[in-house]
């Protein structure tokens, strides 16, 4: 990394007081990385590791200062013993990632001592974590693990998510002809879009991938409409499953769902979107709590392994986005405002 990233960190717009930013760089793989830590007052920090070939090493900051705020309140509002942190590695994860760019990776992650523990994200498989685990311990989501792949979780606990929203705003207990647009369809896209196909809901998808979308289309019946207007497709719910900042000034004038429950990650561009949302009616799950089943699922990964115990923690998820609407509604307040004082609420209390 240049110094001149190194110097900006605490004038960036994203940082929020983090303890410790890392900067990796190992010129024998051509690795570059960014270890950011937010927050250890509930615990080790906890996030995935994403791999995605940002345009600039400044993005690649703000993105892990956003993605690593983000875990702390996850964490937080999940109940969790962990605090905040997230890696990103710059870089294709089509073409640039390799054994040897992984191994230097994980050996960097491993003199951080336990203070930041990871997993999968976006560029990142089940595989890559087998790998990276034989350099460190410090790696969740592995297929020696009882968990292995968190995104089914992850999924389970947006679809519970997406139940609590349409009973709030919609005041209806199913989703039989329910109409959800889902943005992304990725591991938890894809297994959103499963589930609710099962519970009736009749859907429409996106992705920059047209393979992803006609294996939707063949086994949901779902329609169609392009990734870059998703965001205006006629429906009740609007689910975006890819990156975030897809909900800002721009786009949510354009809106017409009644709802917006996804699992990406840091889906309001500016924290002043959440207010946008609530004036225009839409009801908004927060992303950190909605898509907390992942962290949840990982953490659960242990000696004493309990699938139902698991189970239940994500599927609370519902119940803890129901709380935070009916807060919101009798403080006159966005729902992330509220996500927002609920998680601080426990930090103080540590």
């Amino acid at each position: 990394m240049k110094p001149a990233a190194v110097n900006v960190v605490f004038q960036s717009e994203s940082f929020r007081d983090h303890e410790q930013v890392v900067f990796v760089r190992d010129k024998a793989t051509g690795l570059r990385a960014i270890i950011a830590i937010h927050d250890s007052t509930l615990g080790p920090a906890m996030g995935g590791t994403r791999m995605w070939p940002y345009e600039t090493e400044a993005a690649a900051l703000r993105d892990a200062l956003r993605l690593s705020h983000g875990m702390t309140y996850k964490s937080a509002m999940a109940g969790l013993d962990l605090g905040g942190g997230k890696a990103v590695i710059i870089g294709d994860a089509r073409k640039d990632k390799t054994p040897e760019l992984l191994t230097a990776y994980a050996s960097y992650v491993d003199r951080l001592c336990g203070h930041f523990i990871t997993g999968e994200d976006v560029g990142m498989t089940v595989a890559d974590m087998d790998l990276m685990a034989k350099v460190t311990p410090h790696i969740r989501g592995t297929s020696s693990g009882h968990v292995g792949d968190p995104s089914p979780h992850t999924a389970l606990g947006v679809f519970r998510g997406i139940e609590a929203a349409v009973r709030h705003k919609l005041g209806r207990n199913g989703l039989g002809g329910l109409k959800v647009c889902i943005q992304g369809l990725g591991n938890v896209g894809m297994a959103l879009a499963e589930l609710l196909h099962a519970a009736g809901a009749v859907l429409v998808v996106a992705d920059i991938r047209e393979g992803a979308v006609e294996q939707a289309r063949e086994r949901f019946g779902a329609t169609s409409i392009a990734a870059d207007v998703a965001h205006t497709a006629e429906v009740d719910v609007f689910a975006p499953c890819a990156l975030g900042g897809g909900l800002n000034g721009r786009t949510i004038p354009e809106m017409r769902a009644s709802i917006v429950a996804g699992s990406a990650n840091n889906q309001l561009e500016s924290e002043g979107d959440g207010e946008l949302l609530r004036a225009r009616q839409i009801l908004y799950a927060p992303d950190y709590v909605i898509n907390a089943g992942g962290v949840i699922s990982i953490v659960h990964d242990t000696d004493g392994f309990s699938f139902e115990a698991m189970r239940g923690d994500v599927v609370r998820i519902g119940e803890t986005l129901s709380e935070i609407f009916e807060r919101a509604s009798r403080e006159g307040v966005a729902t992330s405002i509220i996500a927002d004082r609920m998680a601080e609420e426990r930090l103080a209390s540590a």
